[in-house]
Parts: structure tokens; C-alpha cells; sequence
């Protein structure tokens, strides 16, 4: 039995806290006003089964109705090629953990339930951005570096 869990809609509060704590680890910090209008979708989201987007947490285990971590991703389709002839595409982000229960495999954990996921959906692959401290984890879920250069348009 594995330590994570399917995300609820009631955990959506959490979801954005520790999300917040992935962001403010990479961008140094930031505004966080933007919780209040994400909560509904976020909510809305969780509570879609049979939808595109899964999270799995961990409970944390010193704070009733905190999480300790979170994994997140999506569901894609893009036309088929070789080697994923159906186009399903699994995007892992928003992999955070609570710096007072790092180290503990709680990431692993909702990586390995989000990784069932995408197989069930069959998807033929998953992408995600790996920091530098993060990338040990992911190799050794069998994650490789991927050559081909990313872009970005803000709209």
C-alpha cells in the first residue's frame, strides 16, 4: 500500500500552499493573491475523475489536514508517431514537498502513483522540468534528458 493518495477537492487549499513553496523555490519568491482565483478551478479539477489532470499527495504526518507533499500533472493528446502511435502524453509539475518532511520519500511516492496513472491512460510518454536537485529522483524512476530545446510565449 503506498503512502500517497489521490488528491480530493478538499485538499485544494494544500495543493496551493505547496505549490507555492515549489514556486517560491525556484523563482525566489512571489505574490500569492492568485490562490483565491485558482481555488474553484482547482476544486472543480480534483473532483473530475475521469478527466486530464491528476494530483496525488501525502498526508502530513505531525499536522491533521496538511499535506506533506504533492505531485500534479496532465494528460495530453498529440497526434501520433512512431513509438506513441495513440498521442497521449503525460506532463508531471508541481512536485513539492514541505521542507520540514523532506527526505522521506514522499515525492517518490507521488510520482510512482502519478506515473500509474499515465500507463492506465496510456500514455507513451512523460515529459516534466527537472531542477538540478530533483533530477537524482526522477533518474531513478527511469527519467532521461531530453535534447530537444524548449520555448516560451507568455500571453
Amino acid at each position: 500500500m503506498s503512502l500517497a493518495r489521490r488528491a480530493l477537492p478538499e485538499d485544494a487549499g494544500e495543493l496551493l500552499r505547496l505549490r507555492q513553496i515549489m514556486l517560491d523555490a525556484i523563482r525566489g519568491g512571489g505574490p500569492t493573491d492568485w490562490h483565491t482565483e485558482s481555488l474553484p478551478t482547482l476544486r472543480e479539477r480534483l473532483g473530475a475523475a475521469d478527466g486530464d489532470f491528476a494530483a496525488f499527495v501525502v498526508d502530513h504526518p505531525d499536522r491533521p489536514g496538511a499535506l506533506a507533499a504533492l505531485v500534479a500533472g496532465t494528460l495530453e493528446y498529440r497526434i501520433g508517431r512512431a513509438g506513441n502511435p495513440h498521442g497521449r502524453v503525460g506532463h508531471v509539475f508541481s512536485v513539492a514537498t514541505d521542507p520540514d518532511v523532506r527526505r522521506r520519500g514522499y515525492a517518490r511516492a507521488c510520482m510512482e502513483e502519478l506515473l500509474g496513472w499515465f500507463r492506465e491512460q496510456g500514455a507513451g510518454h512523460v515529459l516534466l522540468n527537472a531542477s538540478p536537485e530533483a533530477e537524482p529522483l526522477y533518474a531513478s524512476l527511469g527519467f532521461t534528458r531530453d535534447p530537444d530545446p524548449s520555448m516560451r510565449l507568455l500571453l
